[in-house]
């Protein structure tokens, strides 16, 4: 019995891989994590079909910087805007983000911030 040959680089293998919906579900909460500043365990994540394609949903809090602190329109936009501003473009990049790590094809990604989180630091992570 001879050995197989080995693979050549860039060349299709048949047999499955699978990324488990468990797997997924870290890899979305992580990047909203990121995004928002915010702990993973703190975050939310759902998986719906959508015509054959993925659709996220993500319930997370934000960070977000003391009241006094807001008052100065310059530490706002320090921090990457109002909390909308940072959703709406936060969807891109978590989609962008869990698009290229796990090679899911992605439909929407659906945010609903749950609170805010109040950061004492310099900045907003």
């Amino acid at each position: 019995m001879s050995a197989p040959a080995p693979a050549v680089p860039g060349q299709a293998l048949h047999g499955h891989n699978r990324i488990s919906t468990q797997a997924l579900t870290s890899l979305a909460k992580a990047a909203a994590a990121s995004e928002f500043g915010v702990d993973a365990q703190d975050v939310r994540a759902d998986w719906t079909d959508d015509d054959g394609l993925l659709a996220l949903s993500l319930v997370t809090p934000i960070s977000v910087p003391p009241l006094h602190a807001a008052a100065d329109p310059g530490r706002v936009h320090a921090v990457g805007g109002s909390i909308w501003e940072r959703a709406v473009r936060a969807k891109a990049s978590i989609m962008a983000a869990v698009t290229e790590l796990s090679g899911a094809s992605l439909s929407r990604v659906d945010i609903r911030i749950s609170g805010a989180r109040i950061s004492e630091r310099g900045r907003v992570q």
